[in-house]
């Protein structure tokens, strides 16, 4: 029972998550409905444009981050020898809030106005949408590292 980060630190590793990651947050998006799901879309759409690869290269560039705040729970769970989808829905909103932490800090420092307003106007609802995704986090959690 490894790290994620150790588990990340293998390029080929790393290179599939990374594109589990993108499929994982497309998937999410595009099941989303109502008019929150409309600015979710719109928002998504408009970062793609600007750059088509920018989900598959920020996730590349916030995996580190992301394995080391999510490692603890990662940890715990392995320990208690529970199933991965069921602690983490139970911990949805803690391991929410430990991803946004890091992205809260990058957006606070970017230069780039069009994603921190997009990221500004998507944050308000950002724990329920990460908290929806958790069984497919899970899933995915259990995929490269389990």
């Amino acid at each position: 029972m490894g790290s994620l980060a150790e588990t990340i630190s293998d390029p080929t590793r790393r290179k599939a998550v990374v594109a589990d990651c993108a499929v994982l947050i497309d998937s999410e998006v595009a099941d989303k409905r109502g008019l929150s799901g409309a600015a979710i879309k719109a928002g998504y759409r408009s970062v793609k444009g600007l750059r088509p690869d920018m989900i598959t290269r920020s996730m590349d560039h916030l995996l580190d981050d992301f394995s080391r705040q999510v490692d603890p729970f990662w940890q715990d769970c392995q320990a208690k020898g529970e199933d991965p989808r069921r602690f983490f829905v139970a911990r949805k909103g803690e391991v929410a809030n430990a991803l946004l932490q890091i992205t809260d800090d990058r957006a606070a420092k970017s230069d780039h106005k069009t994603l921190v307003r997009v990221y500004k106007g998507l944050r308000g609802k950002a724990v329920d949408h990460i908290g929806a995704a958790m069984p497919r986090f899970a899933d995915l959690l259990a995929k490269h590292a389990g």
